[in-house]
């Protein structure tokens, strides 16, 4: 354990402002905890946290040379917590509203067989979709959207940062969206669209 006054945390922080990923690494396990924890105090859903926690720490890596070595690095986690539990509320306000208009237009009782066929052509679109990814964007769309891996556990079983996990996903989600997009499918295709881009940035 050390504190934001101890020079060995002064050094980890530097390690991690020239890229060290062993660095990285060490901040995420002493502070991932206690994080989570106040995450999941803040938005009341143990799933989110997780997510919004794995989403914080690769900002902590894509802004690692804006990290001021003499300040409390506690506070700023902190910081960045608060600011996204508040873009998770909004973003659910956005959603919520959304979901109000695609009620509005989706199938009645009489129509559950064609909803039925629509969600299969769905999720074989889907699949095509993931089928044409290259292998590591691949790899890391299913390891973190389909099996649910934190970006760390997906950057250990692909021995890569949790960063370039990240980048991989991005990229990923785009080209399954663009995909889809393509296929001019309606409510089953915006349904999956927000589930891909929920946890993401």
């Amino acid at each position: 354990m050390y504190s934001d006054s101890d020079p060995v945390h002064a050094e980890v922080l530097q390690r991690l402002k020239a890229g060290d990923h062993s660095a990285f690494e060490e901040l995420y396990h002493h502070y991932s905890k206690p994080l989570y924890w106040k995450l999941k105090q803040m938005v009341k859903n143990a799933e989110e946290a997780d997510e919004l926690l794995q989403n914080l720490f690769v900002k902590v890596w894509d802004k690692r040379d804006q990290i001021h070595i003499q300040q409390s690095f506690e506070a700023y986690l902190y910081r960045i917590a608060q600011h996204m539990a508040v873009d998770y509320f909004r973003k659910l306000e956005r959603e919520s509203r959304l979901q109000e208009q695609i009620s509005k237009i989706s199938p009645t009782t009489d129509e559950d067989a064609e909803a039925q066929l629509m969600a299969k052509e769905t999720q074989q679109l889907l699949d095509e979709a993931i089928a044409k990814l290259p292998e590591q964007r691949r790899r890391a769309f299913v390891l973190c959207k389909i099996e649910g891996k934190t970006y760390l556990e997906a950057a250990e079983l692909m021995q890569i940062s949790p960063n370039t996990v990240h980048n991989h996903l991005v990229k990923a989600v785009q080209a399954v969206k663009q995909h889809l997009d393509q296929s001019g499918r309606d409510i089953g295709i915006l349904a999956l669209l927000l589930a891909l881009a929920q946890s993401l940035p």
